[in-house]
């Protein structure tokens, strides 16, 4: 490419320029420049001001012909062009536009307008399911974040400033916030969701939602559980994901429970449906089995661990023990 640019502005110097700005600009999105870095490029380029103002989004950039930011707004006469509805990039230039100018604005628009959805959505487009931005994630989660930063963050994420909102983490990693009216959708897999509140309390709903995530199961034979779990929903529960890990030795009745699980394929499926069902008969029928089939396995599950299941106390104990076993396998 710098080959044929140096050719073509020995033959054309007007072509050569317009040449020099694709690159530059292409370079600029392989980078994942951030908006400052696209206007600065537009003004550089061009040798004069460049700016980009965005109502809907209330923002304002501008960059002088040397690199330095300062502030501005557009004259009309200047020319524009749009980015998309309500924000417009302009050179601080009158007159005929030049080959290098028209290139530039189209560039530099089409580039801004990427940058604007990856890091600014609006209202609403940020909480639709897609993946959010990395570095607005951050900033929202980030108890050392100053508030406004915080703020602003959020609303690039589509959060209205006085509506609460909660953060939701999925297993993998990937961090979502949404509006605390918005429903989750788990897409087959585990999430914690941690509690609404307003955008300044994110951070903890960050940290609870992560504890949540340890509680939750793959809903299988060798992981029997909810796939997703409310931080609200299981506040003293939380209190033990933040002391136990896969590192802490596990109490006897987790060894037993391992035990018992390692005796039958159907062990840990019934005892979750003993522990989550209002009554017995309804366990059997969700587990698609005849009562008298569950009490033959609740009396060899019993033999196995070493206590009463017709017990409260019992059915709380074992429980808490599946709790724990989840606790150890799921990562802190």
């Amino acid at each position: 490419m710098r080959e044929l640019t140096v050719r073509l502005a020995a033959l054309d110097p007007e072509a050569g320029a317009a040449l020099r700005v694709v690159s530059y600009f292409d370079e600029l999105a392989a980078g994942h420049a951030g908006l400052q870095a696209v206007v600065r490029g537009a003004a550089v380029l061009t040798g004069g001001a460049a700016g980009l103002t965005d109502d809907r989004r209330h923002l304002s950039v501008r960059v002088a012909a040397d690199g330095a930011s300062s502030p501005g707004a557009p004259d009309p006469g200047w020319l524009s062009t749009p980015v998309d509805e309500g924000a417009v990039l302009w050179l601080e230039r009158t007159g005929p536009a030049r080959m290098v100018d028209a290139v530039v604005l189209e560039r530099a628009a089409a580039l801004a307008r990427t940058v604007l959805e990856r890091t600014r959505p609006l209202p609403g487009a940020g909480a639709a399911g897609g993946r959010q931005d990395d570095a607005l994630l951050e900033v929202v989660g980030d108890p050392a974040a100053d508030v406004v930063a915080r703020r602003a963050a959020a609303h690039a994420l589509g959060l209205a400033p006085t509506a609460p909102a909660r953060a939701v983490v999925f297993a993998g990693g990937e961090l979502r916030v949404l509006p605390a009216h918005e429903a989750v959708d788990p897409g087959g897999r585990r999430v914690g969701v941690g509690p609404a509140g307003p955008v300044e309390d994110l951070p903890a709903s960050l940290a609870a939602a992560r504890r949540a995530l340890r509680l939750t199961a793959e809903d299988t034979p060798g992981d029997p559980g909810p796939r997703v779990v409310h931080a609200e929903q299981a506040q003293a529960l939380l209190l033990l994901a933040g002391t136990v890990t896969p590192a802490s030795p596990p109490v006897a009745d987790v060894v037993a429970l391992e035990r018992a699980a390692a005796a039958a394929p159907w062990m840990l499926g019934t005892l979750h449906a003993v522990v989550s069902a209002p009554t017995r008969r309804s366990a059997a029928t969700d587990l698609a089995v005849h009562h008298s089939t569950l009490a033959e396995r609740l009396a060899t599950a019993q033999r196995l661990l070493g206590w009463d299941l017709h017990e409260p106390s019992g059915q709380q104990r074992l429980h808490l023990a599946l709790v724990l076993r989840r606790l150890h396998r799921n990562p802190a």
